[in-house]
Formats: structure tokens, C-alpha cells, sequence
């Protein structure tokens, strides 16, 4: 176990025992060996489950798949708050070296999540041994399928967010300070969009191209142009990014195929952003394909929004964080610490909510590389956020909303 900074620390009502830190870390190890992609989270799930029936909660399993609630009902009037923490892995090949590095060939904790159900965990226990000091009560998700999987959606489908009064998560975030809480109201994440196109050309032989529709050429001539929408299109006070993933066509060295297709990823740091990259896109695929005299089929095949904060539970969140961490290491940004996307944008256009992040190190490896490891010193921190949130909203030394 690494040392902890006690300038980090949570603070009175969120303290944990050592116990409970060493089992969060074992916790979230045995997670970061075992990972599981997207809806495949059966054994963590499993893991989960038990330890919130061990804790006391009311649990059920299979939602959206593989995902778990955990239901703390105090029996006392009063809200109901939800926290959320993601569970899937990725299809990285891991490069870190730990003794406890992934056992899975081709799969890798690489964004964390295996920390942020740990967290998750090691609060559900405090607030546990806490609920003769809490009123209302206390949903706990854990989501399968954050990445590129929606999962999100899928748990609200299911009825997840029944008389949710207000939802909160966290993020952990390489490249700032060691348990450093910061939240951004507004957007504070961006949003994405995946389309599949296919170009329809018409195939020939590589030596008369002027009897062909050549959809490879087709294809270039829309990579360089569909640049134009960010620099041209959207305005340079706001933020966007498109990015051609795949591009295949052919199968011959002679032969001009008669189709090719390609990915495009888009990122917008606003819905607003978002709706007109979404248009303009289009506009342009289309009538570049055209001009060059092939047809061309074009489907969105995902969208993410922004996840955009809501202005009175940031500030509360932030108020929450100077007391848990102390003011030198809480407070607010005011630009996108990434324009990653995350599903937890859907929770948060249903109910209001506060999407926060905590600093993983500075010489953290980024997310979704071989080489990144969840800090183990966050769990604390981040399991003090969520119980320093339920005391505050649900008894113990209240604060309003707003700080």
C-alpha cells in the first residue's frame, strides 16, 4: 500500500478504517486481474453483489444484464440520492508489469473502473455502519458497459433512476495532483458521435480508373475536406474534433473496388456543438460523394452526450469536496479536462446530478493505455466524497445544495 498524503485525507465524518482501506485495495486488485469487457461482468457483478448483501443492502442483480443496485432505505423520510460507479474493462493488452496485472489476455482495467467500484464499495460500507445517523435513502448503481456500450441507457430503461432525487459520480483523472477533488458545472465532459459511411462506386481494373467510380479516391478527397467543419464551420471559441477511425476498401492490387467504407468519430464539448458537427457532416459526405459521382450511405451509429453538470449540485459537490479534502485540494475548473465522452451524461439529463473527478497523479499514465494503474490512494478520497455527499444530503451536518 502506498502512503498516504494526510493533506488528502477525507475529513471527520468520512474517515475510514485502516481494515476497510486494505480491503478496498484488495478489492479493487483481485478487480484489476479479472477484468471484463462490456456486459460481461459477471464475476464482478457477483463480487459486488455479495458484498453489498453483507453490508445490509437490498440487492439485486441482472440489471441491464450484469449490472447490480444496492438499496440502503433508512426507513425515515427524507430523499433518495444515487451514486453510480462503471465496472467494464477494456480490449487493451496490459504492459504494467503488477503482480497483479491482468490475467486476461487481450483485456485490461484501463480507465479505472475497477477503482471506481472499489470506491464505490468501501463508501457503501461506511454508510452502512452510518444509517442510524442518515434519513431518506440511498441507491447505489453499478453500471455495465460504460464503455462504447451505453450501458447507461440500458439501466435507465430498467427503471433505475425511479425517485432518484439526485445523481453523483466521479472520474478519475491522470495528469492532475494526487486526490485533487474538481468539478465543472456545465459541460464537463465531451460528447461523441461514431458514424458508419460506405462509398458507392463502381469497381474496374486499376488500369482504366476513367471507367471506374474509384471510392478510395472518393474517400481521401472526404477526409481531407470533412477537416473543414471544425475550422471552418465551427467557431474557434468553441471545441470539436472529427477523426476518420478505419478506412478499408479493396481486396486486389489491380482492382478498383466498387465500395469502401470508413469509421468517423466526432467529439463536441456541447450539445449545441454536437447538433451542428451532426449536420454539417452530413451535408458535406453526402454532397462530396455526389460530386464525384458515387452514392454513399451514412448512419449514426452512436451517440453520447456532453455530460453536462448541474450548476446548484456542482457548487454543492464542491463545498462537500473542502470539507472532505480541505480547500488547498478542492475546487472548481473552468475548461473541459477532456473531451473523452461518458455515459453518465444520460443519468444526468434525467435527473440532477454532479459528475466530479479526482486527480490520479501527475505522472499517471493516461487513460486507456497498457501502461495506466488506478491510483490505490484515491479510494479514500473518492469513497469520502460519496459518503461526505450522503451525510450532507441525507442527515449529519446538512449542507443546501449550492454550498
Amino acid at each position: 500500500m502506498r502512503k498516504h498524503d494526510r493533506g488528502m485525507m477525507p475529513g471527520p465524518l468520512t474517515k475510514f478504517p485502516s481494515p476497510a482501506v486494505e480491503e478496498a485495495i484488495s478489492i479493487r486488485r483481485h478487480l484489476h486481474s479479472r477484468p471484463e469487457l462490456k456486459f460481461e461482468e459477471r464475476e464482478t457483478a457477483d463480487l459486488v453483489a455479495n458484498f453489498l448483501v453483507r453490508h445490509g443492502y437490498e440487492t439485486r442483480q441482472g440489471i441491464a444484464g450484469t449490472g447490480v443496485i444496492g438499496m440502503l432505505d433508512t426507513g425515515r423520510p427524507g430523499p433518495t440520492i444515487c451514486f453510480r460507479a462503471d465496472m467494464d474493462a477494456l480490449p487493451i493488452q496490459e504492459e504494467t508489469g503488477l503482480d497483479y496485472a491482468s490475467t486476461m489476455p487481450g483485456k485490461m482495467h484501463a480507465c479505472g473502473h475497477d477503482g471506481h467500484t472499489a470506491s464505490l464499495l468501501l463508501a457503501a460500507a461506511k454508510l452502512a455502519s452510518d444509517n442510524a445517523q442518515l434519513n431518506g435513502r440511498l441507491k447505489l448503481l453499478f453500471q455495465p458497459a460504460e464503455e462504447g456500450g451505453t450501458g447507461a441507457v440500458r439501466m435507465i430503461e430498467e427503471g433505475v433512476l425511479a425517485e432518484v432525487d439526485a445523481i453523483y459520480g466521479f472520474h478519475n483523472r491522470p495528469g492532475y495532483r494526487l486526490g485533487r477533488v474538481f468539478a465543472k458545472t456545465g459541460p464537463a465532459m465531451g460528447g461523441t458521435s461514431v458514424y458508419e459511411v460506405t462509398i458507392i462506386g463502381n469497381g474496374g481494373h486499376s488500369s482504366r480508373p476513367d471507367l471506374a467510380v474509384d471510392p478510395i479516391f472518393v474517400g481521401a478527397s472526404l477526409i481531407h475536406s470533412m477537416q473543414s467543419v471544425v475550422s471552418r464551420r465551427l467557431s474557434p471559441l468553441e471545441a470539436g474534433v472529427v477523426s476518420v477511425t478505419q478506412f478499408h476498401g479493396g481486396n486486389a492490387h489491380n482492382v478498383i473496388p466498387g465500395r469502401a467504407s470508413m469509421t468517423i468519430n466526432t467529439r463536441d464539448a456541447s450539445p449545441e456543438t454536437g447538433a451542428m458537427i451532426d449536420r454539417e457532416l452530413g451535408r458535406l459526405v453526402k454532397s462530396i460523394c455526389h460530386a464525384h459521382g458515387a452514392g454513399v450511405e451514412l448512419t449514426r451509429i452512436l451517440r453520447i452526450p456532453p455530460v453536462v453538470n448541474h450548476a446548484t449540485e456542482t457548487d454543492f459537490t464542491v463545498a462537500v469536496a473542502v470539507e472532505v479534502v480541505g480547500p488547498d485540494n478542492a475546487g472548481y475548473v473552468h475548461q473541459l479536462p477532456t473531451m473523452g465522452a461518458e455515459d453518465f451524461a444520460f443519468y444526468l439529463e434525467k435527473v440532477p446530478g454532479c459528475f466530479f473527478f479526482v486527480g490520479n497523479g501527475e505522472d499517471s499514465a493516461y487513460l486507456h493505455h497498457p501502461l495506466y494503474d488506478f491510483n490505490d490512494d484515491v479510494l479514500p478520497v473518492a469513497a469520502g466524497m460519496f459518503a461526505g455527499i450522503a451525510h450532507r444530503r441525507l442527515g449529519i451536518g446538512a449542507l443546501p445544495r449550492g454550498g
